[in-house]
């Protein structure tokens, strides 16, 4: 099940909903949070639950085992959790991959298991491994209570797709939280805003970048290819980003506060910022649990930067092009880091906006095409050594036909949202002009939504895939 279905919004939402607000003590609501949690992770894929309550039966006990035990004790309890998730993660998602580099580099001829990839495995099992390392770190108390540890878990918001919450983030709000109708209102106003950026925006935008990119990219001319990856690009933050909004939009509906996962990347002045405003949870998973780690026992920065970008990029997928991508966003890491936040400064401003979009847009690029060939040809498309030309009338179409498309969703990676806030704030007249014109256009980006869901084929979230 996804959030931009009807079956979701029309049907089960409302349904958990009422459920919730029917149920009267703490403990009532986070069971009924649980069992809907649990049958949304099941839709379609029964079997699923079973490995998902073994992680957390399993890192519940890890939890307490790290903390009540010292020394030596909690180090093995660790490394053993340690070994469990990952091994998960490389069971169900990686297996294939290695397998089939294995035969290809030695000649081998072992058989490449096919395992179906469990979907959310990468984010469910990030969490429940910071929560077992906060624990260690002696950062957070370990869950007494398996049934808090499990809503913490499968808590159907944030479970397929992020973002990554911390238990530290929502530990109080486990056991002492209240919905308000402000947090009923600001969340279903988050919910509407990232369903409207997935279906109005993203799902039509990938219409056109399957036309382009996923057809025949080597027939694409040079202004064609570069209006492909664009849009990809414009894609994938909308469908991202309209996926966190959601899920925080629904955490609030239920008395959670998740932090926030965007802040407006393609405002970004280098590869840096785009990076502390993109993905910020799985950004700042690495930056607390990978980086400080020491590399062949020696602690060097440009060391553990390439460490941290080479599992960025193989946390994203069993693909090459995945670990190119994240080697291909640490080499200007370590570059900016190298040259020192003064020197970038010293960069005029416009430079900085152009060389962060060309790096960006470029590595979507990258991480679209899994193809080696397909890949090597986009890098040939983009350059003048493109033997199709500058440009067709394939493009000059799609883009007048899709002008209006472009430019909401060019003006939406703006904060364009601050502005009527900004408005509010100026005097009590504003503050209820703005919230009932906020209100009529929320109402009619829901409607819009559901009419172009119906008879659609549902187009689940990229991140689905991670």
């Amino acid at each position: 099940m996804i959030f931009s279905s009807l079956i979701f919004l029309y049907l089960f939402l409302p349904i958990c909903l009422g459920s919730y607000g029917a149920a009267r003590t703490m403990r009532a609501k986070n069971m009924v949070l649980i069992l809907f949690s649990l049958f949304f992770y099941a839709w379609g894929e029964p079997v699923r639950i079973l490995l998902l309550l073994l992680s957390a039966f399993l890192n519940y006990f890890f939890g307490i085992g790290v903390r009540t035990y010292q020394g030596k004790a909690a180090k093995a309890i660790l490394g053993v959790s340690i070994a469990y998730n990952l091994g998960m993660i490389g069971v169900f998602k990686y297996s294939g991959f290695l397998v089939e580099n294995i035969n290809a580099i030695f000649g081998a001829g072992f058989p490449v298991p096919e395992i179906a990839q469990l979907v959310g495995i990468s984010f469910y099992t990030f969490q429940i491994l910071s929560y077992v390392v906060d624990c260690y770190w002696e950062k957070v108390e370990p869950q007494r209570d398996f049934m808090k540890l499990l809503l913490y878990v499968s808590l159907f918001p944030q479970l397929i797709a992020g973002p990554i919450v911390r238990y530290s983030t929502i530990a109080a709000e486990i056991d002492q939280r209240h919905t308000t109708l402000e947090d009923l209102s600001c969340g279903l106003s988050r919910f509407i805003i990232g369903l409207s950026k997935k279906v109005i925006l993203a799902d039509q935008l990938f219409r056109i970048v399957d036309d382009f990119l996923g057809g025949t990219p080597e027939s694409l001319s040079i202004v064609g290819t570069w209006y492909g990856v664009i849009l990809y690009s414009l894609y994938i933050y909308f469908d991202f980003s309209g996926y966190s909004d959601m899920a925080i939009g629904l955490g609030r509906m239920f008395g959670f506060h998740f932090d926030e996962n965007f802040r407006h990347p393609f405002l970004c002045k280098d590869i840096t910022e785009f990076w502390q405003r993109w993905h910020i949870s799985l950004g700042s998973f690495f930056r607390d649990y990978v980086l400080p780690l020491p590399v062949f026992g020696l602690r060097n920065k440009y060391l553990s930067l390439f460490v941290v970008w080479l599992c960025t990029g193989i946390w994203h997928g069993a693909s090459w092009n995945y670990v190119l991508w994240g080697l291909y966003y640490g080499a200007f890491i370590m570059l900016e880091a190298w040259l020192g936040k003064k020197k970038m400064r010293s960069i005029p401003l416009p430079v900085r906006h152009l060389y962060s979009k060309i790096v960006i847009i470029i590595g979507f690029g990258i991480f679209y095409f899994e193809d080696g060939s397909q890949l090597l040809q986009f890098f040939r498309n983009i350059t003048l050594f493109n033997p199709n030309g500058f440009l067709s009338t394939m493009e000059k179409m799609s883009f007048c036909n899709n002008l209006f498309l472009i430019i909401a969703a060019i003006i939406c990676v703006f904060p364009i949202l601050e502005i009527p806030k900004k408005i509010a704030a100026t005097s009590p007249r504003a503050k209820n002009v703005t919230m009932l014109l906020s209100t009529l256009t929320q109402a009619a980006l829901l409607i819009t939504s559901s009419i172009l869901l119906v008879d659609a084929t549902t187009k689940a979230f990229l991140y689905y895939r991670f």
